[in-house]
């Protein structure tokens, strides 16, 4: 859901919008225009290639909690480091294990996330997570909620 939210802002901040004209029973036409950011193309897009990027990611160990998460290590395309982070490529199939969930997340709650997207709401991960999938345990991530 970072992938998405970062791609969400940056189309967003550019204030694009797409438009489609629609013609009314009574013959006149009706153009109506949309940010890019909560376009159907664009949304659809994104989320058929989000998954991709998971070998962006290595898994992390917390040295002290022993917790596991996985953590971004690429730069993303228009950071300045990213053409000289190209010309390596990184592949491993430790990340498979992401993809497959991220592919799995995205076919299931895809309604969901355009929703979310569609209410311009920020921390679509957290949002994802708790409200709209159940997947997350709150309490891990707001000490002050008791079970």
């Amino acid at each position: 859901m970072d992938e998405v939210e970062h791609d969400v802002t940056k189309a967003r901040q550019k204030k694009t919008k797409v438009g489609s004209v629609r013609i009314n029973p009574d013959g006149t036409q009706e153009k109506r225009e949309i940010p890019l950011a909560q376009s159907e193309a664009f949304l659809t897009d994104l989320l058929e290639k989000v998954c991709e990027r998971m070998n962006d990611y290595k898994l992390e160990e917390d040295p002290v909690t022993q917790e596991k998460t996985f953590k971004r290590f690429a730069p993303r395309r228009g950071d300045e480091i990213y053409k000289e982070f190209k010309k390596f490529f990184f592949y491993s199939d430790a990340y498979r294990p992401l993809k497959f969930a991220c592919e799995t997340i995205i076919e299931e709650y895809e309604d969901e996330i355009f929703s979310l997207i569609a209410q311009e709401a920020n921390h679509l991960a957290d949002k994802l997570c708790s409200e709209k999938s159940g997947l997350c345990d709150t309490s891990a991530h707001h000490p002050e909620v008791e079970e």
